[in-house]
C-alpha cells in the first residue's frame, strides 16, 4: 500500500534555513550591550524571526494567493535583514566572520523563497 506523503513546514528548505538563521542571529544579539540589543538588536531579530513566521504562515493557508502573499512576505524580510546585518557590521556589533556567515545565508534565501513560490504557483489551483 503506497501512501501519499503529505509536506510538512519542516519539509521545505526555506523555512529551515531561514529558522536556523534566526536561531543564530538571535544568539549573537543576546550578547550585545543593552543600547545595541535595544536599537539594532531587536530590529534585527524581529525581521530575521518573520522571514520563518511568514514562511509558516503562508505554510498553513489554503487559497494559493495567500501562500505566496506570506512568502513574498518573507522575501522582503530577507532584504531588511541584509540590512541590520550590513549595520551590524559597520557599528562593530558582529565581527567579521558573523557578519559574513549571516551575509551568506541571506544570499542563498531569496533564491529558495523564489523556488517554493513557483512551486505554489505551478502545483496549486486558483
Amino acid at each position: 500500500m503506497n501512501e501519499k506523503k503529505h509536506l510538512q513546514l519542516n519539509d521545505l528548505e526555506a523555512y529551515k534555513v531561514a529558522f536556523n538563521l534566526s536561531n543564530y542571529v538571535w544568539s549573537r544579539v543576546s550578547l550585545w550591550s543593552h543600547f545595541a540589543k535595544s536599537t539594532v538588536g531587536m530590529q534585527f531579530t524581529t525581521a530575521v524571526d518573520s522571514v520563518s513566521a511568514n514562511l509558516a504562515e503562508g505554510f498553513g493557508r489554503y487559497n494559493k494567493k495567500d501562500k505566496i502573499k506570506f512568502y513574498r512576505y518573507a522575501r522582503g524580510s530577507v532584504y531588511e535583514c541584509l540590512d541590520r546585518n550590513e549595520k551590524s557590521r559597520v557599528r562593530e556589533l558582529l565581527n567579521r566572520e558573523e557578519y559574513e556567515q549571516v551575509f551568506a545565508v541571506l544570499q542563498k534565501l531569496p533564491k529558495l523563497i523564489n523556488g517554493l513560490i513557483k512551486l505554489t504557483n505551478d502545483n496549486l489551483k486558483d
